[in-house]
């Protein structure tokens, strides 16, 4: 029976594919409307990654369900979760995207509830009665019975040089020998220089999150409003990808990927640091 509803499933979506797709082929599909629908929520987008809900987005399917993350069904799925008409994601890329996930050794999903993904939200805010923009990046934590999303990191620009810590002959230090004096040689760092960061270690890194923070409770910062939301996911191994939302006719639209990149050894971190210090 359960081979076939599939039969009967893939034939009906197979229709649905414009000629010269294939099964796992991303393109555009032709569409009466049920399947490339817009995924209207970021957790669709995540039932839909991992084929644990129906074509026409009605059932969610679960454990022991005889579609739950059926092969066939996710490559039908992943190949509409482009975008397909500004992004630039290469066929070729896309493709070797599937192959991996779709493994059918090793399949690989995405999860909610799991570490390596995370939103970056764009906001105004007014600071110290100016309006400036505010990137933060928010990731999900336990929380009693449940999760909670957190503030994880915050860039701001008006905090970008507050520290820049002097370098070579600029950088002020205290000399070797001043645990002899008593450190009374401090007033050269807290007194007589602008910039007291020069004292620090060389890993030292400001914690403009708590600056952040400070300055809305002492009211030198107010929450405006939201402008833009979009996720980072490294989940897949040796993968990213972004994922934003479009507002636009026809049916590519909702939450799509709108970048994928395969990572080598080393990009990873190198991507995290673009991420977070772009702004």
């Amino acid at each position: 029976m359960r081979k076939l509803i599939l039969s009967i499933l893939v034939l009906v979506l197979s229709l649905e594919l414009a000629p010269g797709q294939g099964l796992y082929s991303p393109g555009s599909p032709k569409d009466d409307g049920r399947f490339a629908a817009s995924t209207k929520q970021v957790n669709q987008f995540f039932r839909r990654f991992n084929a644990e809900e129906s074509v026409d987005g009605t059932k969610r399917y679960y454990e022991g369900d005889a579609l739950y993350r059926d092969r066939e069904l996710r490559g039908k799925f992943i190949s509409v979760l482009f975008d397909n008409e500004t992004s630039g994601i290469s066929n070729e890329l896309k493709r070797e995207f599937m192959g991996e996930v779709l493994s059918e050794i090793m399949p690989q999903y995405i999860n909610f509830h799991r570490d390596g993904w995370f939103s970056e939200v764009s906001a105004l805010f007014t600071y110290r009665g100016k309006q400036e923009k505010v990137t933060l990046f928010l990731k999900i934590q336990p929380e009693g019975l449940g999760y909670e999303w957190v503030i994880d990191k915050v860039v701001f620009e008006p905090f970008k040089d507050i520290f820049n810590k002097p370098e070579g002959d600029a950088k002020g230090f205290l000399h070797p020998l001043s645990h002899e004096l008593g450190f009374m040689n401090l007033r050269k760092a807290f007194q007589d220089s602008d910039t007291p960061e020069a004292f620090t270690p060389k890993e030292y890194q400001p914690d403009y999150l708590t600056l952040f923070l400070y300055e809305m409770k002492r009211g030198n910062i107010r929450f405006e409003t939201i402008q833009d939301v979009k996720f980072h996911f490294f989940q897949i191994n040796n993968w990213y990808f972004e994922l934003n939302q479009f507002n636009r006719p026809g049916f590519n639209t909702g939450w799509l990927i709108s970048n994928l990149v395969k990572l080598q050894p080393g990009d990873r971190e190198t991507l995290l640091r673009y991420i977070y210090d772009q702004k």
